[in-house]
């Protein structure tokens, strides 16, 4: 194995994903993606396949990322496990599915799918929103439904889900603090049937760059893994001795102007 300089930027990436991600609570998705793709394209990679790269990678990330998590919430006792059950199938589904059709849309047009998506995640944190709560939680099939929607979009932008489910749980009448440990629960199975979807779909691709597992960049992938779990806890301690409402606005405002340089790069490469 030839070792490639460009190599030493993923655990710089994952330090910083992992300190975000143990700050504000939210997947690393959000912040890799954009990040990832700018390095792929700077390494030369084939366009054609940067921007699935970056999400299959990233997706990959979550998966040993969102276990850390969902353990930490379940010892507060903050997952709410039933919703867990009940959301999980549609979400494999809806996941499965948003990973297939990812593969099938060219570079710049997911790109841009992500970024609309991104945008509203930016402007759900700028603005703090929470839906006013409504109801109960729906029967089974509008779980499934859920866990479907949830799913897709979530495949879509590489991330754990919480921008979708934490406000659909809210709306449900769900105390936020347990949506929230519900939704770090719901992310490993949105990762797994992710990362699975992107390995399958990126299977018999040709132009993969070496060290390629379908979509996913196994050197990428390593280095992020190996340095965002140990920095995570360090910045869930660091969110306790900030004004974090604050931080999740300006975290807000820089994931928008992330997502407006990628696609001015791609518009304008």
């Amino acid at each position: 194995m030839n070792f490639d300089p460009w190599w030493l930027s993923y655990p710089l990436l994952g330090a910083f994903a992992g300190f975000i991600a143990g700050l504000f609570g939210v997947g690393g998705g959000l912040t890799l993606v954009p990040v990832l793709f700018m390095l792929y394209t700077a390494q030369g990679f084939p366009l054609e396949h940067t921007m699935h790269l970056a999400l299959g990678t990233s997706m990959a990330t979550i998966v040993f990322t969102s276990i850390s998590s969902m353990r930490a919430h379940h010892a507060h006792g903050a997952v709410r496990w039933e919703i867990v059950r009940g959301l999980t199938p549609g979400l494999v589904i809806g996941t499965l599915a948003g990973a297939t059709l990812a593969s099938q849309i060219p570079t710049r047009p997911l790109a841009v799918i992500f970024v609309c998506i991104v945008y509203y995640a930016s402007a759900q944190m700028m603005l703090d929103f929470k839906p006013k709560p409504h109801r109960a939680m729906p029967g089974i099939a509008g779980m499934l439904a859920a866990g479907g929607v949830i799913g897709v979009l979530s495949s879509l932008v590489s991330a754990g889900g919480g921008f979708m489910s934490i406000p659909f749980m809210v709306f449900c009448n769900v105390v936020i603090h347990q949506a929230v440990g519900t939704s770090a629960a719901l992310g490993f199975p949105i990762a797994v049937a992710g990362t699975i979807g992107y390995v399958l779909a990126g299977w018999n691709s040709a132009g993969l760059p070496a060290y390629s597992f379908g979509y996913v960049y196994l050197p990428g992938l390593v280095g992020v893994v190996a340095v965002s779990m140990l920095v995570a806890p360090l910045g869930a301690k660091t969110a306790h001795r900030l004004p974090v409402k604050q931080l999740k606005r300006a975290f807000g405002g820089f994931l928008a102007l992330l997502g407006t340089k990628m696609l001015h790069g791609l518009l304008t490469g």
